[in-house]
């Protein structure tokens, strides 16, 4: 029997030009925050904390575990994850969550370095979840970009 909650994540960055051409498509894991951990404890025992809720672009870095917010925040990139922005995995992936966020044309037009998930009363963004800042996508004003960010709850 595994004691042990191990929470993950992962990223799944979609960068297209303006014709719809994919111009970049990785994977890459992430940090997992300590407000993520104790907002798992705040679910399970249904303490009040809103559900996780937005996801914003940076073009910082040097963010770790114990911080609540991005570096830099690119302007205008804070989106809230509604309708079918959050989603659970079906089947042996039950327990994954993947939270999507997608920027049109003109949105977020930088050298983004860095993304993170928020929680749902994080209007600040003053409840990071989640942090990645080993990012490297430029973002031209004609392009689009849609991040599916996996996070994965036990060793299934």
């Amino acid at each position: 029997m595994n004691e042990n909650l191990n929470v993950k994540g992962k990223l799944h960055i979609v960068l297209k030009d303006e014709n719809g051409n994919i111009k970049s498509d990785i994977i890459i894991p992430n940090t997992i925050t300590e407000l993520m951990d104790a907002h798992i404890a705040d679910q399970m025992s249904d303490q009040g904390d809103s559900q996780i809720g937005w996801i914003a672009l940076g073009t910082g870095t040097g963010q770790t575990s114990s911080s609540s917010d991005l570096a830099t925040y690119n302007a205008g990139t804070f989106l809230a994850l509604s309708g079918t922005g959050v989603v659970q995995g079906t089947g042996a992936n039950d327990n994954d969550v993947i939270y999507s966020g997608f920027w049109g044309a003109g949105i977020g037009t930088a050298s983004i370095t860095e993304t993170g998930i928020f929680l749902g009363s994080a209007t600040a963004r003053a409840d990071m979840m989640t942090y990645n800042d080993s990012l490297n996508v430029v973002k031209g004003a004609n392009d689009t970009l849609k991040i599916d960010w996996t996070v994965t709850f036990g060793a299934s």
